[in-house]
């Protein structure tokens, strides 16, 4: 297995370096109150926050192929811990919780190590842009929520809705009205900066502009909070204690925390992949998240994880590669080493201010609006995956986007769009008959197309349509089968059922416009006799000539049209298309020969059959035998060559009759010949080289049959 080191670097283009350098410190600055934040909410230290986007983040740069995603310490993972600690009955900030909380962190490096070996990142093809898009956007909306008492002067929300609805009414109780005063104006001004003036480093002049405030003015006196003091210097290495934690349950949390950094880094990468045109290696992604998570358990850190906030923030400020997050790392390190002394003149209502406007970025509304205007139901789709982000959480609400996404492949599957095609008047395709207002059937025929494969789940809606198209001067069922690529053993009983029954009816039942590989999966569910039995064909048009419909064919025109039209009520069909010229190696693969041959033999024991052969003169081979279907010029030549070949198959008492047999197949060639001189000049070169390839190969196939054939010739 092959592992790039730093790929988004390969190639690195001088003139990003400004850009990502500058994206960089902004990351850095903004992380530092959001990365305390979280970290407090995991129950350890609000330092251990800066410790987190360190080398965690350095670690992830190492192998990501994202060029703008930021890692480090987030909501999802923060809140799943926190609430273990909980749950155990271990105080935040203990010696219990500092040896606890990053042991989940390490075992969460090691499932989603686990999960690179096993390929785990094909869980993505299973999400579709509608899931995708409302679980952002469910992400997006529920740390903005999170942050909402923060500008009023309280404590970050956690939690799932209904809880973060009641901390916000809890934190309006005791509103600070300066911090809220100073997060809406710091807002509007980030906002307005963001319309009028992208490029301008908003964030960072509110940031400084808020140590004004706190040095100068002193708003911590009027309610306003600030970040905690922090001591300067780097991270210790953390000494795990195995026996002082319960390993099955940190293990047991880990990979609940593996499955949600998984699940929720690659969705959103993905979407800011798509959205900014390039490619991820959706394994290597998960490598990347596993290093990231070893190097936070190596600093005693919470579980770390992509975030959506800051590689918004990235995106706005115009960051091209990795180097931002090497930048971000490095710069929090120096901060870290040497200027620790200003985080705690830090506005915490202008930082979340910071935070939530890069989120709103998030919030995909243009999505839900262009899905509410083209497609309801992917609508609804992508409402239901926010909906269940906010009310249940990141971790039911990636099953639940999971689940969605396949319930929308369902819904698109069995209920595929088809129609029943038709013919216009002067042109030689087939038309949607509803879409179409100047294209009408062919009479006595249905043209059914279907798009989707055929499967259980659809297989009723499919004969359903076919059986209520039928009519009583109906004669042909023709299904363009163009667009499904695959039956399931449902479907292939369905297929064998109803042209059984519309056998006995009368109406002859053809599947056309497959390809080749349909038919191998029909020879291998056991219907392969119709194949042989020529209800399988090439093309629309070979089936129409098989079931008699010859040109000029005539089209059901009302009458009040055929005025319009000048009462032409007959088009013309096509000449044999090339890909009708060779059906037998497109029905049956490398059993081509031995189909012919069987069809041959069928053919000569139908002439044994038959009480008298000279009514053979009067109809022709092709109107007298049952086996004898419509075939392409190519094939037909090649099955009456082959006829001559198995002459003397013919019993004794029809010795004299041969004669009259060869008469016939030599009269059907010469047919053969004019129609194709009439209507495709062009084929008849095609139609010698193949005639001298099949000479050659039965030469080599069977040479006896051929030296028979000489010497018959001369007797």
């Amino acid at each position: 297995m092959k592992i790039s080191i730093f790929p988004t670097l390969k190639n690195y283009k001088l003139e990003y370096l400004g850009k990502d350098i500058f994206s960089g410190i902004i990351i850095a600055a903004v992380s530092i109150p959001i990365a305390m934040g979280y970290a407090q909410i995991a129950g350890i230290p609000a330092v251990y926050g800066l410790y987190g986007s360190v080398f965690p983040i350095l670690f992830f740069a190492l192998f990501s192929t994202s060029r703008q995603f930021i890692f480090g310490v987030d909501a999802a993972p923060a809140a799943i811990v926190g609430g273990a600690l909980a749950s155990l009955g271990i105080a935040a900030d203990s010696p219990e919780a500092l040896q606890y909380v990053p042991m989940i962190a390490l075992f969460a490096g090691i499932w989603l190590l686990l999960f690179y070996l096993l390929h785990a990142d094909r869980i993505v093809d299973f999400i579709s842009t509608p899931v995708m898009g409302g679980f952002i956007s469910g992400i997006a909306l529920t740390i903005i929520l999170m942050q909402i008492p923060k500008l009023m002067g309280g404590s970050a929300g956690s939690g799932e809705l209904l809880e973060l609805m009641h901390h916000i009414v809890s934190a309006c109780k005791n509103i600070s009205w300066l911090s809220l005063v100073m997060g809406i104006a710091a807002l509007i001004l980030i906002r307005l900066a963001r319309r009028w003036i992208p490029r301008f480093p908003m964030a960072i002049f509110i940031m400084a502009a808020g140590v004004v405030a706190s040095a100068v003015f002193h708003v911590q006196d009027y309610g306003v909070v600030l970040l905690e003091a922090v001591e300067p210097g780097m991270p210790k290495l953390f000494h795990p204690d195995f026996a002082a934690v319960d390993l099955t349950h940190a293990a047991g949390r880990g990979l609940m925390i593996a499955v949600v950094v998984m699940a929720e880094t690659l969705l959103a990468e993905n979407n800011f992949a798509s959205k900014n045109g390039y490619r991820l290696d959706d394994r290597q992604e998960i490598l990347a998240c596993a290093a990231g998570n070893l190097a936070a358990a190596a600093v005693g850190c919470c579980p770390v994880n992509g975030s959506i906030s800051r590689t918004s923030m990235n995106e706005q400020y115009g960051g091209k590669t990795q180097v931002v997050s090497l930048t971000a790392g490095i710069v929090m390190a120096a901060v870290l080493l040497m200027a620790t002394g200003f985080i705690g003149y830090l506005p915490v209502p202008v930082l979340t201010t910071i935070v939530i406007s890069a989120l709103m970025n998030v919030v995909e509304a243009h999505l839900a609006v262009r899905l509410f205007k083209v497609s309801r139901s992917e609508f609804y789709i992508f409402m239901a995956a926010c909906i269940s982000v906010l009310l249940l959480g990141t971790i039911y609400g990636v099953i639940i986007g999971i689940l969605l996404s396949f319930v929308a492949v369902i819904l698109k599957a069995t209920n595929p769009p088809r129609s029943f095609r038709g013919m216009i008047p002067g042109k030689e395709a087939y038309y949607d008959l509803q879409k179409n207002r100047h294209a009408y059937p062919i009479k006595n025929v249905v043209i059914y197309r279907f798009s989707e494969n055929l499967f259980f789940a659809n297989v009723k809606i499919f004969r359903k349509d076919i059986e209520e198209s039928i009519k009583e001067d109906t004669r042909a069922v023709i299904i363009d089968a163009s667009a499904i690529n695959s039956l399931d053993i449902t479907a292939a009983d369905c297929l064998e059922m109803m042209a059984s029954s519309l056998k006995k009816r009368g109406i002859r039942f053809y599947i056309t416009e497959h390809a080749d590989t349909v038919n191998a999966q029909m020879r291998s569910l056991g219907i392969g006799h119709l194949i042989e039995e020529g209800m399988v064909r090439r093309t629309i048009l070979a089936a129409l000539h098989d079931a008699g419909v010859e040109s000029p064919c005539p089209l059901e025109i009302p009458e009040e049209d055929a005025e319009k039209i000048r009462r032409r009520s007959f088009v013309s069909l096509p000449a044999e298309e090339e890909n009708t010229l060779e059906e037998f190696a497109w029905a049956f693969g490398e059993d081509a020969v031995t189909e012919i041959e069987k069809t041959v033999h069928h053919i000569l024991e139908g002439i044994q059959k038959l009480p008298d052969i000279e009514k053979l003169s009067e109809k022709g081979l092709e109107e007298s035998l049952e086996y004898w279907h419509s075939l392409g010029t190519i094939d037909e030549d090649e099955l009456l060559r082959r006829m001559e070949l198995h002459m003397d198959e013919l019993p004794e008492e029809l010795f004299e009759k041969r004669r009259i047999v060869l008469g016939l197949i030599e009269k059907r060639r010469q047919r053969l010949w004019e129609k194709l001189l009439k209507e495709q000049p062009e084929v008849l070169e095609q139609l010698e080289r193949s005639r001298r390839k099949l000479e050659q190969r039965l030469e080599k196939q069977n040479p006896e049959a051929i030296r028979k054939w000489h010497e018959w010739e001369k007797a």
